[in-house]
């Protein structure tokens, strides 16, 4: 018998230090990022003036540390709400933007321009959350009634629901004449995030602190519904848990930012070619990429055309396209 067992193969090297190499690496880009968004902009503010003038140390601790922290917790919540609704979908090519939940958002935020105009930043957050829990049900029931689920399919869908909504929400504007105020929301953008206005960012943290809570369970729905079920998980009751971390995060940063195209969808589909599809595993790198990604390009918006500052939504757009775009070619690569 023993001379037929197999002789002991090698091992191969194995991936975690590999990981924890790579994520030691994104932590520090994270950190000399962050470090860079304090100093970088039209204002003088250096380590050193910090300390030696007194506008410079205003300015840095009332707009430039707000304005980074949000940019942080934007990234991490936005990528990780990404993450949840391609389990909720089970498709790597969904996200807020791409499925009409942020285009509901926004029409619920219209609307408290027209009906309510000096409505509180929390009640604009909380109409905002509403709607976009509305569009991420709406999507559901569209994606279910859809006999064919390929691939490509279901974004489809969802970027034709969310142009229908956003046709109806500029017609409205156009009509109201509220053109400008929907630019507003329409274009991300940091530039105006100073200290007591940023703060309802926080409730996106919050969420990613639920979704890490809730993490296996999201997992498990991934599997798709008859699998939870039998694993004894309440399906319906975690799905509306997961469409109320995107919802309240897409309208946590909506309100604060504007919209921020296509980050939920690029970075869960590149740490899943680092560390698969457990969502708790994937959850930590989602979260640090997304925030190196988003002040990357917050920074690379204001250095391009120094001293003028380009939308952040422009450069997240152009770049979140491209890295799209070559996901979808390699997944279609892969897949023949």
């Amino acid at each position: 018998m023993t001379a037929l067992s197999a002789p002991p193969a090698s091992t191969p090297a194995p991936a975690r230090p590999r990981r924890t190499g790579l994520g030691v690496l994104a932590g520090v880009l994270l950190l000399l990022l962050a470090g860079a968004s304090l100093f970088v902009g039209v204002s003088d503010v250096s380590p050193v003036s910090v300390f030696s003038d007194g506008p410079a140390a205003f300015l840095l601790v009332a707009s430039r540390v707000p304005r980074t922290v949000a940019l942080v917790l934007a990234g991490a919540s936005l990528g990780i709400a990404g993450l949840i609704m391609q389990m909720l979908v089970r498709n790597r090519f969904v996200e807020p933007s791409t499925t009409g939940v942020t285009e509901f958002a926004t029409l619920g935020m219209l609307g408290t321009i027209v009906l309510a105009p000096g409505m509180p930043v929390v009640g604009k957050t909380a109409v905002a959350a509403l709607s976009g829990l509305l569009g991420t049900w709406v999507f559901l029931r569209v994606v279910r009634a859809v006999p064919v689920r390929s691939l490509v399919l279901v974004p489809l869908v969802g970027i034709m629901l969310g142009g229908v909504v956003g046709a109806i929400t500029t017609f409205v504007a156009y009509r109201l004449d509220l053109l400008q105020s929907l630019a507003q929301w329409s274009q991300g953008s940091f530039a105006g995030v100073v200290q007591g206005r940023y703060e309802f960012v926080w409730l996106a943290g919050v969420m990613v602190v639920v979704a890490w809570l809730a993490a296996d369970r999201f997992s498990v729905i991934g599997l798709g519904e008859e699998f939870a079920t039998n694993l004894g998980l309440h399906h319906r009751r975690w799905v509306a848990v997961g469409m109320v971390v995107v919802a309240v995060i897409t309208a946590s940063v909506l309100v604060t930012a504007g919209l921020i195209p296509f980050l939920g969808l690029v970075v869960p589909n590149v740490v899943s070619l680092v560390v698969g599809d457990n969502v708790r595993r994937s959850i930590p790198w989602v979260a640090v990429l997304g925030a190196v990604f988003v002040v990357a390009c917050d920074v690379l918006a204001r250095v391009l055309r120094f001293p003028y500052e380009i939308p952040l939504s422009v450069v997240v757009g152009i770049i979140g396209a491209a890295l799209f775009l070559w996901l979808l070619l390699r997944r279609r690569s892969r897949a023949h």
